[in-house]
């Protein structure tokens, strides 16, 4: 078994997990603002809901 063939893949595996992580958490930052913007569209969208009842007999 050669070992310095093996330990090759695992060194340069470890150094795309810090990338790799990175990149995630610029997503995660992504999708957050995001879900905040349409979380403010939905609630401005339902301003005047419920302010109105029409009834007829």
């Amino acid at each position: 078994m050669n070992i310095s063939a093996l330990s090759f893949p695992v060194c340069t595996g470890a150094g795309n997990t810090g990338l790799e992580i990175a990149m995630l958490s610029k997503a995660l930052d992504t999708a957050e603002v995001t879900g905040d913007a349409i979380n403010k569209m939905l609630e401005a969208s339902v301003t005047g809901l419920g302010q109105n009842l029409d009834i007829r007999a």
